[in-house]
């Protein structure tokens, strides 16, 4: 018995409807209303047979004028009550599958926002949508639709059995007997599809990242006249799908085709030994007749379980990667006992600081660096060599690989993720603008700010001459990630939202690389007045932009070369900073 109850409870039907069972609870009153309708709904197929047999017996044998009239009334009054029982069951699977879904989905959603960066540097945009939302639909229509297929199927079975036992119970077992080996070949299915199916999936959330590429890169297929080149793209991804599609149907569809076989086997015997039983008077033609009719309701949706067996594995797979995905920790959160960070009051200290994306691949190499309250130092130097990544690992956007980066004289990761972060205002260089007003992507930066300080933060990123020229103000739509405003205009919507958080520490990614000389002559102004009396850490692609900065760090393939001010720097012989500095000055003065 022992090992019984372990080998249910090891079952992947046990474990998968004992993991949702905590989102189907908040509903269970309505969830076993539905599971409890469809016990009558199986039940009831069992009235139809049962009903032959008098009425085989007395009008179509016995040829009785008395003959039971009821009986077709009965047949149409009880599949009517089924049928309404039926329409009832689906409208409480769809109403708890709904509010189940909704749950899941919400889980996975606050789930996904505790991933670290590089949880998704990882992953493509279709593979974060397949797994994070289309899952869930998967996962909770294939759950309740089955439960509801399995109960009344259950019951049906049970009540169809009655009915062959109460007709012949030799019939019967030779019938349960054919049922059994009708049901081996599912057994052995599973193993055979799994790969397939983890390559199908994979393969269809390609189809989703390929719409998202297509819509945020169009400028650029466009330009470079790539339409041809994203034709064949999707249409080979199409073709995996198809392949893949075609493998399941080879390594499954055997099953509806043997099932066949399997039940006329059964239907057969039951035809040839129920003819000896009638012929020696050990059952009536009525009975025959209605175990016939019970048998083949019995059988009939068994004939046809191949077909939807896919879904069923589906399902299951869908619930198994959810929880996957619920299960897992993040890389980076808050260590057990974290501390508040409340105030910055001293410095921000790198201790022999490296740093690897990849194992064995170092990006930072024992870097060593004290800034000081109130300090901005510019970090320069080649492309690659391990800028952004310095000043990534500030917020925790990735961890340190070895060393520790100190505030106040405390790890960094011995604070609050919340805290930390809510000490810092980055602008990147891309800033990522969301769906909305002008206004509501400032008010990310402070939720409950009033109209004036919202004014001021407007003021100090030169975005009130801007947004005085536009019909509807702070309230102007700007499209999905921005697009209906300038990347200037971005960029100060973006410093204005820093402006609101006012964090002690600033860091700027390049925040006007990508600017021409008109627009980040006015984003300068903007960053400048986002500085003051803030620790800054500024990334510049044109050195003239912070040659006023306290300190200029050299990182060169992610070792700090060299260390000081301007004119401290300027003064080395041969030096690095040096070279990158006339470079550029060369550049510039060279006439067009």
């Amino acid at each position: 018995m022992n090992q019984l109850i372990k080998k249910i409870k090891t079952s992947q039907f046990y474990v998968n409807y004992s993991r949702m069972w905590p989102y189907v609870k908040p509903y269970w009153f309505r969830a076993i209303l539905a599971v409890g309708i469809c016990i009558p709904i199986g039940g009831l197929d069992a009235v139809i047979a049962l009903s032959l047999k008098p009425y085989m017996d007395l009008v179509m044998v016995e040829k009785s004028v008395q003959s039971p009239w009821y009986i077709p009334f009965g047949i149409v009054a009880f599949t009517s009550l089924q049928g309404t029982l039926n329409y009832l069951a689906t409208y409480l699977n769809t109403w708890v599958g709904g509010k189940i879904t909704n749950d899941l989905k919400f889980e996975l959603y606050k789930k996904m926002l505790t991933f670290e960066t590089a949880y998704f540097d990882r992953r493509n945009s279709g593979d974060i949508v397949f797994r994070f939302n289309n899952d869930a639909d998967t996962a909770c229509t294939g759950l309740l639709d089955n439960l509801k297929v399995f109960v009344s199927r259950l019951c049906s079975s049970i009540a169809l059995v009655g009915v062959l036992f109460y007709n012949s119970w030799q019939l019967a077992i030779i019938a349960c007997i054919v049922l059994g080996g009708a049901f081996f070949p599912l057994t052995k299915v599973r193993k055979h599809i799994k790969d397939v199916m983890d390559k199908s999936v994979a393969a269809i959330s390609q189809v989703i990242t390929a719409y998202n590429e297509s819509f945020a890169g169009n400028k650029t297929i466009t330009a470079y006249n790539l339409d041809e080149y994203q034709k064949n793209k999707f249409h080979k991804i199409l073709s995996d799908i198809f392949t893949f599609k075609i493998k399941i149907v080879q390594r499954t569809s055997w099953l509806s085709p043997m099932m066949h076989v399997i039940v006329s086997v059964g239907i057969g015997l039951a035809i040839g030994y129920g003819s000896h039983l009638i012929l020696t008077k050990q059952i009536t033609a009525g009975n025959f007749v209605s175990f016939i009719t019970a048998l083949i309701m019995l059988y009939t949706p068994i004939k046809n379980l191949g077909n939807n067996f896919n879904a069923v594995q589906f399902s299951f797979m869908a619930i198994e990667r959810i929880f996957d995905i619920l299960e897992s920790k993040p890389k980076i959160k808050d260590k057990e006992n974290a501390v508040e960070l409340k105030n910055i009051t001293s410095d921000i200290i790198f201790e022999n600081v490296s740093f690897e994306y990849i194992k064995g691949k170092p990006v930072l190499k024992n870097i060593n660096l004290d800034v000081k309250k109130g300090e901005t130092i510019a970090l320069v130097g080649n492309s690659g060599g391990g800028k952004s990544t310095i000043v990534s690992l500030i917020p925790r956007f990735y961890d340190v690989t070895k060393g520790s980066i100190k505030i106040d004289g405390k790890d960094i990761r011995d604070y609050t993720l919340h805290s930390l972060r809510n000490n810092m205002s980055i602008v990147f260089q891309d800033n990522f603008l969301f769906s909305g007003t002008i206004r509501e992507n400032i008010l990310l930066g402070k939720q409950n700010a009033t109209d004036k300080e919202i004014q001021n933060a407007i003021e100090m990123a030169y975005l009130d001459e801007f947004v005085a020229t536009l019909k509807n103000g702070l309230d102007t739509q700007i499209g999905e990630r921005g697009m209906l405003l300038s990347g200037g205009q971005k960029q100060r919507v973006a410093i204005a939202r820093a402006f609101l958080k006012n964090a002690p520490v600033v860091i700027l990614d390049e925040a006007t690389s990508a600017l021409d000389n008109k627009s980040e002559a006015i984003v300068q102004k903007a960053i400048d007045n986002l500085m003051k009396d803030k620790t800054v850490f500024v990334i510049a692609h044109r050195l003239s932009t912070i040659k006023n900065a306290d300190r200029i760090a050299v990182i060169n393939e992610g070792e700090l070369a060299e260390l000081g001010s301007h004119d401290e720097l300027m003064q080395i012989p041969y030096g690095k900073y040096k070279a990158l500095y006339e470079m550029q000055f060369q550049k510039q003065a060279v006439p067009v």
